[in-house]
């Protein structure tokens, strides 16, 4: 089984979240909404944060100084039955609004209180759902999707604590 590692980024500015709306991908046959980001090159893959801030001028035109409080907040796994995803979400605010268009998809600044509207995967759904529940959450969270009893998809969250040695 093959194991993919993504980076992830929601730019924050003031009430508004960046997000990208894309036709279609190799996922999804219509049209959905993600954050900023992709696949993790080979020098990235001990690197995510790199590979985020790469993504994230690639897609957007914004560089790092343009960014504050740039932090890695969720690690998110799945079985997508070929392959394992493990996927580095990271929230920063942004200094403005100005942003270059990318023929990744097409770029929109979004309401905080309109983002659950939108058609996202499951599991970026319970992340942003999180985020916006417990925005100043400084631990960092591995998430999983499961299903209940009623095969309904549901998360399950974990923190990731400092290791105490004894």
């Amino acid at each position: 089984m093959e194991v993919r590692q993504m980076a992830t980024a929601f730019l924050i500015n003031q009430n508004k979240v960046l997000m990208m709306k894309k036709a279609r991908s190799k996922l999804f046959n219509f049209e959905f909404w993600g954050g900023i980001g992709g696949h993790l090159e080979y020098e990235e893959l001990n690197f995510p944060m790199k590979a985020s801030y790469r993504e994230i001028e690639e897609e957007t035109g914004f560089i790092k100084s343009d960014i504050e409080n740039f932090r890695i907040k969720y690690i998110l796994i799945e079985n997508n039955s070929e392959e394992i995803r493990q996927q580095y979400v990271y929230f920063g605010e942004t200094k403005h609004m100005n942003f270059i268009s990318s023929d990744e998809g097409e770029l929109y600044w979004i309401h905080k209180n309109e983002i659950l509207n939108l058609h996202t995967s499951k599991i970026i759904k319970f992340t942003i759902e999180h985020y916006l529940e417990n925005p100043n959450q400084d631990d960092i969270l591995v998430g999983t999707v499961t299903v209940n009893n009623e095969l309904n998809p549901q998360i399950q969250w974990a923190t990731i604590n400092e290791t105490v040695t004894f």
